[in-house]
């Protein structure tokens, strides 16, 4: 009932996050412009194929013919799959079991990493995205997650730094301009646009993430923005998808012009589509529990022996 309510106070009454009619760049994140329009997917679900993967991992684990590094890529398939179904607790808990099989597991390092950073322990996430790259120097969605480590522990000027590292490996992904972004605006927001903006302009690519870049930008209206999302996708889970990645975006630069009630509703969009294994459903969350000062959900310690 508070999400209906919150998008009514969004349609009718929310200063909105839109940047329709922009004259300027530098104008971008002081524009108050009409909300856009609500589109909806229906919430995707565990599915059958889901379900039939985790018991046969866990029937492969159970068995007694397996070694070390065996077990660690079983333990880490497994955790992916709870991650995927929104069992992150359960994910933890296989992703530590698989460093305690293999030490130097840089991706289980990575995910611990993550699940850290939900937990607000940015210390120790640190010493985890540390061992990572110390093990796999060239595994670059590592800096990804550490900036946004260093970037809700309010250290921009080294989360900067991480995030020009990955987008310098692949510039022309969109999702890397934007993290860019968001972390350089808590430095200089004019400075930050103009990178935006040129990024935009030279790397450019029928990828569909430009499109959000486009409204960031002020490039194009957020609420045809919206109104084309299902037009332009063939599956619903294309669509929650999509709407998971917009609503969260759209959330941020809600922020970043201070109407925080409309930032609060499109993080409970973001989140309403289940996508959890995408990052902007598990920073929405992080948001909402921010907002309300809510504590983290995770026990001080995930410790478990193996089955």
């Amino acid at each position: 009932m508070e999400l209906w309510n919150q998008l009514g106070r969004l349609s009718c009454v929310l200063i909105a996050c839109t940047l329709a009619g922009c004259s300027s760049h530098s104008d971008v994140l002081s524009k108050n412009m009409q909300p856009p329009s609500v589109v909806l997917a229906t919430p995707l679900q565990v599915t059958y194929q889901n379900e039939l993967a985790l018991a046969r991992l866990g029937q492969l684990l159970a068995t007694n013919d397996l070694n070390s590094d065996q077990r660690a890529a079983l333990f880490y398939e497994r955790g992916m799959m709870f991650d995927k179904v929104g069992l992150r607790t359960m994910a933890r808990i296989d992703f530590s079991r698989a460093l305690r099989e293999k030490p130097d597991f840089a991706e289980a390092y990575n995910f611990i990493g993550v699940y850290l950073t939900q937990q607000q322990d940015f210390d120790n996430a640190y010493d985890a995205f540390d061992s990572a790259l110390e093990l796999a120097p060239g595994y670059d969605y590592v800096y990804l997650n550490r900036g946004i480590a260093l970037y809700y522990a309010h250290r921009p000027e080294l989360a900067v730094k991480d995030m020009e590292v990955f987008q310098q490996h692949k510039p022309d992904d969109p999702y890397r301009a934007l993290w860019l972004f968001l972390t350089s605006a808590q430095l200089d927001r004019n400075k930050a646009m103009e990178t935006l903006v040129r990024q935009y302009d030279d790397h450019r690519n029928d990828e569909w993430g430009w499109n959000i870049v486009k409204v960031y930008t002020g490039k194009q209206d957020a609420a045809e923005f919206i109104r084309r999302i299902a037009d332009s996708t063939n599956s619903n889970r294309q669509l929650a998808e999509r709407l998971c990645e917009a609503y969260f975006y759209l959330a941020k630069l809600s922020q970043l012009q201070g109407n925080t009630d409309a930032a609060d509703a499109y993080f409970k969009l973001s989140l309403a589509n289940n996508v959890f294994d995408f990052i902007e459903h598990r920073y929405a969350l992080l948001e909402l529990q921010l907002a309300n000062q809510a504590p983290n959900s995770y026990p001080d310690e995930l410790d478990f022996e193996a089955e």
